[in-house]
């Protein structure tokens, strides 16, 4: 089964490079027992795209004011062209090249963001959605000082990550607020998970070694509401894993 369309166009010699998201997180490692790597959601989130490595490692400081002089980039290695950065905005904003041109369906979007769940004190990615289907120019990846400092981006540290989203289906979307108790069996369900979470945090307090032993409820991990039944369906996901970009048949016009 093909997918949606993802179209890379090289615009630069040397452009970033471009990879499958990885799942793991160095602060989610560092947690007691590694306990953060037991949210699926987050190790799905941390995934669910591509991301651009910085080629070359520099430091950006901020020095509180709102012109584009107010940011000055130093390279870690002296001599190197600090190519993929720049400051365009001023008001404490960094901007990224990307180095690609993206293309995607029409009826499809980019949304260009910080790699999800990592953490950079000092400094905040800025989200930004990107019609992608007609687009014939990139974009700048942005991201804005949280106060006057200085912050670091090593050489191979993702400055951007990218991903696919539908361009306009959620437009149709109408939010329904509604009490829980309107679906009797839902509300059912959502009792018993609160009962069960009640007694196994209580069971874990007490030092239970069965239920140490178990470490965490797993009802999301396997797809099963709190009354074991399997609810998730073929589109449950546990890990993601996302294609490499490959080279198309045609040779590149540069080499990179």
């Amino acid at each position: 089964m093909t997918g949606p369309r993802l179209d890379c166009y090289v615009l630069i010699d040397r452009a970033p490079q471009l990879v499958a998201a990885p799942t793991g997180r160095d602060w989610m490692d560092a947690t007691s027992e590694h306990f953060a790597n037991r949210c699926t959601p987050l190790l799905i989130a941390n995934a669910n795209g591509w991301e651009l490595l910085n080629p070359a490692g520099f430091s950006a400081t901020w020095n509180g004011w709102n012109g584009k002089e107010d940011i000055t980039l130093r390279p870690h290695e002296p001599g190197t062209h600090l190519h993929q950065a720049g400051v365009f905005f001023g008001h404490g904003i960094l901007s990224f090249h990307p180095g690609y041109l993206f293309r995607t369906d029409p009826d499809w979007m980019m949304s260009v963001r910080g790699s999800p769940n990592r953490i950079k004190d000092g400094i905040h990615p800025l989200d930004g959605l990107v019609e992608t289907g007609w687009l014939p120019f990139s974009f700048t990846m942005n991201w804005k000082f949280t106060r006057p400092g200085t912050v670091h981006f090593e050489k191979d540290e993702p400055f951007c990550f990218v991903t696919m989203v539908p361009a306009v289906t959620i437009e149709s979307v109408q939010p329904v607020i509604r009490p829980i108790t309107e679906d009797p069996a839902l509300h059912r369900e959502y009792k018993s998970w609160n009962s069960e979470r009640v007694r196994f945090n209580a069971a874990i307090g007490l030092g239970d070694p069965l239920t140490v032993e178990q470490k965490w409820q797993k009802n999301y991990l396997v797809g099963k509401s709190p009354t074991g039944q399997s609810v998730a369906g073929e589109n449950h996901r546990v890990k993601r894993s996302l294609k490499a970009p490959t080279w198309s048949d045609a040779p590149p016009i540069s080499k990179i």
